[in-house]
């Protein structure tokens, strides 16, 4: 019996929340085996479980959109990813030697690993989307691409502050291991601008294809029958 594809996606768009949910669990059950730094695992984990609590609250009474979802399931795993290992040692370097024979960092010049700033970056790219939607009822319209940026602003400033003060009240390895500066004074300054760049890297890609989408939409429509 051939299965009726419409349904089928139907189907597949309404468990959508459920499938990303699903994967985030799954990456975080693998990033929860033999870490590196087991302590500095719980620590990285404990805002990314509260915030995944509070989005399966509020997807019962104001879900987001299916592709709001994806984003923010991309962005969780790439984060358990740097938890498994600390961000200052995710062997990014290393996979890609193996795939292609040569060296991302010499490549490029790195003298530290920089998967830490790619996920501040891509934090900023990411969860615009979402934060917009989120954003979306409190906003007026002609604020709604400028109010994610400042959110994504916001959140990696406070982060940056959780940091510093998990750092204080620790101390020792795990502070260092949760800070990860890797002796980069101004670490804090630069993971915020990679985020605050990735937002608005977001909101430029969303306004053209909103204004793409427009035009195309105005190209088909047909047009006014003249008066009589």
């Amino acid at each position: 019996m051939i299965p009726d594809t419409p349904a089928v996606l139907e189907g597949l768009r309404r468990q959508w929340p459920a499938l990303m949910a699903g994967m985030f669990a799954f990456a975080w059950l693998l990033a929860a085996w033999q870490p590196l730094f087991p302590a500095d695992w719980a620590l990285e984990n404990v805002l990314s479980l509260l915030t995944a609590w509070w989005l399966l609250r509020r997807h019962r009474r104001a879900p987001l959109s299916n592709t709001a979802y994806t984003l923010l399931c991309v962005f969780g795993v790439l984060h358990e990813i740097g938890s498994h290992y600390t961000y200052a040692e995710v062997p990014y370097d290393a996979w890609i030697a193996a795939l292609t024979g040569g060296s991302l960092n010499e490549a490029l010049g790195f003298t530290r690993n920089h998967y830490d700033r790619l996920v501040h970056f891509l934090f900023g790219l990411l969860c615009y989307r979402p934060l917009r939607e989120l954003l979306a009822p409190a906003v007026a319209s002609r604020w709604r691409w400028f109010a994610p940026i400042a959110a994504v602003a916001m959140v990696s400033m406070l982060y940056e502050q959780i940091e510093m003060f998990a750092a204080l009240f620790f101390g020792g390895d795990l502070g260092q291991a949760y800070l990860g500066t890797q002796g980069d004074v101004w670490d804090a300054q630069k993971d915020s601008s990679m985020a605050l760049s990735g937002a608005v890297l977001a909101a430029a890609i969303t306004r053209l294809a909103g204004a793409k989408k427009a035009g195309a939409e105005g190209e088909s429509a047909p047009a006014s029958r003249p008066a009589s």
